[in-house]
This record gives structure tokens, C-alpha cells and sequence, in this order.
């Protein structure tokens, strides 16, 4: 079951995400989610906000989580078509682009957050490289995301009422970037980039310190 059908009418009721610029998705083709990670139903939110398919990948052990949180986590992460990947690949970061080549070979959206893990205390901490170089090695768009709002619905037991709000930044521009630049240099550069747009939709605070499982560069 597709998330139009399974999860839409569900987030819709629960967190009525108000959502802008829309016209920055891409019609076709592939195409990579920056968004800075606020809570847990940020990987329900945006593929419930974009007209068009945006798969994530999430840790494994999320499908096996006990009560009814764990059953609702299950349900929701089956729905949006997640893909499980195994901790210590997810941390590594090797496991989630390999799976990101592969969706967006198949003409999805592939959803990442630069940060690597969520903010705990709503800041937007540095971002690190592998949506640059997803970028890179696929020549893929990469549209940023600024979500608000969502830290305060995912409470420890159940998901609570409120407003979300998801903003979609325009495709963002790289092609001011010297041709002859190391691809090192390049993924700085553009991670650089990636985390000023993404601030300028999310309004958040900057932090220099990384999230606590900011184990990989990518």
C-alpha cells in the first residue's frame, strides 16, 4: 500500500503539514531531499508533502520495536516504503547511498538529512557530505527542505496533534564551482551550500557541534 493511500489521510488529521513550494519539484527523473531532522515523523511528513515518491532509509531495528509505537513505526515506515538497512552500514553511510543509487536510477526522490541524526535541541548542526556526493556521483538536483514544527508532535509513547510545516527550496546551484577542484573540495563546498539553504527555509539556529552519532563524514 502506497503512502497516498496508507499515510496521507493519517498525517493530514494528526499534523495538517502546511506546505510550500511546491512548483521546485522536479516533474521526472530523480532527485535528492536535503532536510534538516527534527523528529522522528520527519521521514512521514515529506513524502506525504511531495506529489511525488521520496523513500528514505532507516535503521532496521525500527521495524521490530516493541507496543504500540512500535506497531504504529512499523506500519508507518512499511507505508512510505522505507528501506531497512542494517545499523552498521547505516552508520558507516556505505549502505544508505548504495540504496540511494538505486532509487534514484529508478526515478524516485531519495530523502537524506545532511546532520546525520536528529537535533536534539532544534538547532541545525553541521551537515555532513553524503548528499554532495550522492549529487556527484548521480548528477542528480538536490532540492532543500526546511521543516518546522515536528520536534514538539513525537512525544515517547504516541504521536500527538499539531502543525508542521514544510518548506521546498528551489534546486540548488552548484554551477558556480571550479570544474577543476578535487571532488574533496567539491563536497565541501557544496555540503557548505546545502546546510545554507536549508537554514534559510527552517529559520533554525546554527550549531558547530555535531549530532552524537555523526560517526562517518558522508
Amino acid at each position: 500500500m502506497g503512502v497516498r493511500t496508507a499515510v496521507r489521510p493519517f498525517v493530514s488529521l494528526i499534523w495538517n503539514p502546511r506546505v510550500t513550494g511546491l512548483e521546485n519539484v522536479p516533474r521526472d527523473g530523480g532527485f535528492i531531499i536535503a532536510s534538516n531532522h527534527l523528529s522522528n515523523i520527519d521521514s512521514f511528513v515529506i513524502p506525504v508533502a511531495f506529489p511525488r515518491q521520496i523513500r528514505f532509509v532507516a535503521k532496521k531495528s525500527l521495524w521490530t520495536q516493541k507496543g504500540i509505537k512500535g506497531r504504529i513505526l512499523r506500519w508507518f515506515f512499511t507505508a512510505v516504503d522505507a528501506v531497512p538497512v542494517d545499523r552498521e552500514a547505516l552508520s558507516s553511510g556505505k549502505g544508505a547511498l548504495q540504496s540511494a543509487q538505486i532509487i534514484l536510477r529508478e526515478g524516485a526522490g531519495f530523502g537524506i538529512y545532511p546532520e546525520g541524526s536528529r537535533s536534539k535541541d532544534g538547532k541545525l548542526h553541521p551537515g555532513k557530505q553524503g548528499a554532495a556526493w550522492l549529487a556527484l556521483e548521480s548528477g542528480r538536483p538536490i532540492i532543500p527542505v526546511g521543516l518546522k514544527g515536528t520536534q514538539e508532535l513525537m512525544k515517547p509513547k504516541l504521536p500527538e496533534r499539531g502543525a508542521v510545516t514544510v518548506r521546498i527550496g528551489a534546486p540548488i546551484d552548484f554551477s558556480d564551482l571550479d570544474p577543476a577542484a578535487s571532488k574533496g573540495v567539491k563536497r565541501r563546498l557544496m555540503t557548505a551550500r546545502i546546510m545554507d539553504e536549508i537554514q534559510a527555509l527552517s529559520g533554525q539556529q546554527r550549531s558547530d557541534v555535531p549530532t552524537s552519532s555523526s560517526r562517518s563524514e558522508f
